[in-house]
């Protein structure tokens, strides 16, 4: 089971997810809503100084492909995810630009609809993020609530992807999860934070040891 810890915002807070055991890290550039937001400089800055074989993620609610490319130069991560609603000619848009990265999909889980969203992704995406979203305010991601765990099951059932389970995790509840919809990795941002957005350590190697030996 692999595992991103997103909401990264310094080096001291990338090392010790990285000790705690995490696969990837998140960087919230240029991304709406967001509580730990991070300058491209200073994503760029931690990203330049982690070791081999760690993910460096941009999560970003930007749309437009020559400032997606502006975002990934001067940050130089590995991956980009984008969070917004955005269609699969639009992924494969950015992905022409894009030769080497990988692009990730949030896609908010609110019903069965959900699962031909997530399909129509297959073609284009390296592979979706199954999220939650507040319907009161648009937040997408970040809102602390699960959705319905059977449907995000059905979305790992019936694509041909690897698929990321997001969406009101904690170490409370992942194993659960895991253990429930069955996804190739799970990502987690405010069920390991403290309320101003730094990461809890000791949730954090919770969440880790228990997603790992779910």
């Amino acid at each position: 089971m692999r595992v991103k810890i997103c909401g990264i915002r310094s080096l001291d807070e990338a090392e010790r997810v990285i000790e705690a055991g995490a696969d990837a890290l998140g960087f919230h550039v240029e991304l709406e809503h967001s509580r730990c937001p991070v300058p491209a400089a200073t994503a760029s800055e931690i990203i330049s100084k982690l070791p081999p074989f760690i993910s460096s993620v941009v999560v970003t609610s930007e749309t437009d492909p020559n400032k997606l490319l502006r975002i990934m130069k001067s940050t130089g991560a590995t991956t980009l995810q984008l969070h917004k609603e955005v269609s699969p000619e639009m992924v494969n848009s950015v992905k022409t630009v894009f030769f080497n990265t990988k692009v990730y999909v949030a896609v908010s889980v609110t019903g069965d609809e959900s699962i031909a969203v997530a399909k129509t992704f297959e073609d284009s995406a390296d592979t979706v993020i199954l999220d939650s979203m507040n319907q009161e305010t648009g937040a997408r991601g970040g809102t602390g609530k699960t959705h319905d765990w059977r449907i995000s099951k059905k979305i790992v059932e019936s694509t041909s992807f690897p698929v990321i389970l997001a969406g009101g995790l904690n170490p409370s509840n992942v194993a659960d999860a895991i253990n429930a919809v069955r996804p190739y990795a799970v990502d987690v941002n405010s069920g390991v934070s403290n309320p101003d957005g730094t990461k809890d350590f000791s949730k954090v190697k919770a969440f880790v040891e228990r997603a790992k030996s779910a």
